[in-house]
């Protein structure tokens, strides 16, 4: 139909799709939150896939690195919003907010910078890499180490798990357009990071608050 990469362009859809129903479920005053300022990192989450999906599409219609900033961009919105959700929901119900502007500066400025060592000609994409990893490790461990104090708090390790679908298919991108000349891995990361954000929508629709392991408190307020 005349679209440069198109399935590359139009797999960003599952991102649209996750992005505005995950707006949705954060932001309605059903979902189980047990304070209503812990809504705002899973807010910013799917903000930053819906935006994900804009930046990808734009950047994959005609790749240059000036694009690719905006691609990168919002997946580093996302990580590290969805880094400071698990330690609200894991560690302390306010560190997560608390820690969303400065985590979301830092994330900022490791895509500036790479554009800034790109237009200088020597391109150092390693702190933007870095943080990446980073950011995914961290969640992995407070996963694993801290017990949530919502139900499906174990929902995160598929998430995780579509990650790591998601990386694999970004480095088998060519051998896997080779099987069949229809799709590339490139493609199937799209859509394979897109079910991790529809898997946080599954886990905030069904999830409520774990009395066993919230900590007791009079100022408490659960929306169920």
């Amino acid at each position: 139909m005349g679209i440069a990469n198109a399935l590359d362009v139009a797999s960003n859809a599952g991102f649209l799709l996750a992005g505005l129903a995950g707006l949705w479920i954060a932001l309605r005053p059903a979902t189980c939150f047990e304070y209503a300022y812990e809504r705002a990192p899973y807010a910013v989450f799917f903000a930053g896939v819906l935006l994900t999906a804009l930046g990808s599409a734009w950047y994959h219609l005609a790749p240059d690195n000036e694009r690719l900033f905006w691609d990168r961009l919002p997946m580093t919105i996302a990580f590290m919003a969805l880094v400071t959700a698990q330690v609200g929901d894991r560690i302390d119900p306010r560190a997560g907010p608390t820690l969303l502007a400065p985590m979301l500066a830092i994330g900022f400025a490791s895509v500036v910078y790479w554009r800034a060592t790109e237009r200088a000609g020597i391109g150092n994409v390693v702190p933007y890499g870095v943080l990446q990893a980073y950011a995914v490790v961290i969640l992995l461990l407070i996963a694993l180490w801290l017990p949530s104090r919502y139900t499906r708090g174990g929902d995160v390790y598929a998430v995780f798990g579509a990650y790591v679908v998601a990386k694999i298919a970004e480095v088998l991108d060519a051998p896997l357009y080779e099987m069949g000349h229809v799709v590339s891995g490139h493609t199937l990361k799209h859509l394979a990071a897109a079910v991790g954000g529809a898997l946080v929508c599954r886990m905030l629709l069904r999830r409520t608050l774990d009395t066993a392991r919230a900590a007791p408190s009079p100022a408490r307020r659960v929306a169920s």
